[in-house]
């Protein structure tokens, strides 16, 4: 593998996270690759690799809309994490410092949200109160669907056109994650 030439993270144009019919760049749905994504300045925010790159960025859309405003993508051919991971070594090294979203806020990136941190304090209140997991459960779903519409809005109020299905499931654990 080492015969492959990685690209510099400099070398490569930047892409806008949603194009002007509101769409993300469906060119790499079902794609492997190395992906960096920027804020509206034009800051490094993230470095991933994914069997996915559309999915990916769609899921980062939706947990770190703020920050997903350009991209830079290499993908490649043949999977292989081992090549993946060191263009995405070899990108960090070219930044000169860690992004934040590699760093410490990593797990805003990559995992999906928790709206138990999110919870208004009347939400907190009634599902410390509540008397049975079936009333907690219910409370978990309403602040969900409070905090799915929000981002929703967010993203409709910035032109994103692309379909956006939360796991209805994953709602009663309290969490917001794509289908």
């Amino acid at each position: 593998m080492s015969d492959i030439e990685l690209p510099t993270l400099a070398s490569l144009d930047f892409l806008p996270y949603v194009d002007t019919h509101g769409q993300l760049p469906e060119q790499f749905q079902g794609k492997v690759g190395v992906y960096a994504i920027f804020d509206q300045g034009k800051g490094l925010q993230y470095i991933g690799y994914s069997r996915d790159v559309y999915l990916s960025l769609k899921q980062h859309l939706v947990r770190q809309a703020q920050y997903c405003y350009w991209l830079k993508v290499q993908t490649i051919d043949r999977p292989s994490r081992t090549l993946l991971e060191d263009m995405r070594q070899a990108w960090i090294a070219e930044n000169g410092s860690i992004p934040p979203g590699n760093a410490a806020e990593e797990s805003a990136w990559s995992q999906p949200i928790d709206v138990k941190g999110l919870m208004t304090t009347d939400e907190q209140t009634s599902y410390q109160a509540s008397i049975d997991e079936v009333a907690q459960i219910k409370v978990l779903k309403q602040a969900a669907r409070r905090i799915e519409a929000g981002i929703l809005e967010d993203l409709a109020a910035r032109g994103v056109k692309t379909e956006i299905r939360f796991n209805p499931k994953l709602k009663e654990t309290g969490l917001l994650d794509l289908k």
